[in-house]
């Protein structure tokens, strides 16, 4: 997730003390140096989550060929995202008769072409512990993970719809206040009434 920083995980998911934590636990390659050379530091809520591959090639190596995509936006980016994430997870199956999958690839019913080099990554119910008790169900755990990338395409959109919102209200008022004064202003001359009399010789 390239576009999704640490920051914006905070007071949403943890505290920033235990946000910053968690940061500091990778190490994050900065530089240059006063010296022209690259260096490792401790992450810093600024830095962008760390890509569990080192480069493209180890990626494709690591998913049979495939380069993951950056899911960051890919909920906006992709037609009915948010359905098509959701119906993938749930989507795996074993393929019908007459369907041959080579090593390395797995049958998915709404992936185009039906073959997908992600195995499943909701194998079972009950890999997740809900702190309210919800039963931790396949489904229960793609619309979270559905959830999460909706909110990662856009961490600011609650905030952006309260300040629009914030922004209308006052157009409005400003309005009432602007027609008002308009009225007020322009009544005497919009109401008065000019008699004119044929002058006497």
């Amino acid at each position: 997730m390239k576009q999704l920083h640490f920051r914006h995980l905070v007071n949403f998911v943890l505290p920033e003390k235990r946000m910053k934590e968690i940061a500091s636990s990778y190490d994050v390659v900065d530089g240059p140096n006063d010296e022209g050379e690259m260096f490792t530091r401790p992450g810093i809520l600024v830095d962008a989550f760390p890509s569990p591959y080192p480069n493209e090639e180890s990626a494709r190596y690591a998913n049979g060929g495939a380069n993951p995509p950056d899911l960051s936006v890919y909920t906006t980016a992709k037609h009915e995202g948010l359905d098509y994430i959701f119906a993938l997870l749930l989507g795996y199956r074993d393929p019908p008769a007459g369907i041959e999958v080579r090593d390395g690839l797995y049958y998915n019913v709404y992936f185009p072409g039906g073959l997908i080099g992600m195995p499943s990554p909701l194998h079972s119910d009950g890999l997740v512990d809900y702190e309210d008790g919800t039963p931790c169900t396949k489904s229960q755990m793609a619309k979270d993970v559905v959830n999460f990338l909706c909110w990662a395409a856009e961490p600011a959109h609650d905030e952006r719809k309260l300040v629009g919102l914030k922004a209308m209200s006052a157009l409005f008022c400003g309005t009432f206040v602007v027609g008002f004064w308009y009225r007020s202003m322009w009544i005497g001359f919009k109401t008065r009434r000019i008699d004119f009399t044929k002058a006497v010789m």
